[in-house]
């Protein structure tokens, strides 16, 4: 799903201007950022939860020459599912469930019944 697949979702479901949806998600995604960025966590009941990580500095080396380098210290963003969201998506009827007609494109245009597998995106 894309940001702009949420935009989508949000003037069709909601009845909002296009222009209110993407104001909606951006003030969304802008304050997330915004608290990751200060070192604050995010949860959010029923998916999951962001943890901002520090990573402490250390001596690594060059795997080339081996000259030791210091690598400086770091924080690192971990995302963490909720288990309702876990729970939801290890169901079987999740796996089993059938494409919706605006679901079929798998992005692999141009092999549809000729037989050859779907190629992973990036492959």
């Amino acid at each position: 799903m894309l940001k702009s697949d949420l935009i989508n979702i949000l003037v069709v479901k909601r009845g909002v201007t296009q222009k209110q949806a993407e104001s909606t998600i951006e003030t969304i995604f802008d304050s997330m950022k915004d608290a990751l960025c200060r070192g604050e966590n995010i949860e959010i009941r029923g998916l999951g939860a962001f943890h901002v990580k520090h990573y402490d500095g250390y001596q690594g080396r060059n795997p080339k020459t081996g000259e030791v380098i210091p690598v400086k210290p770091k924080r690192g963003i971990l995302f963490r599912t909720g288990k309702e969201l876990r729970d939801r998506v290890n169901r079987p009827e999740a796996l089993a469930k059938p494409l919706e007609p605006d679901d079929e494109d798998d992005g692999n245009e141009g092999n549809e019944g000729d037989g050859t597998p779907p190629v992973a995106a990036g492959a």
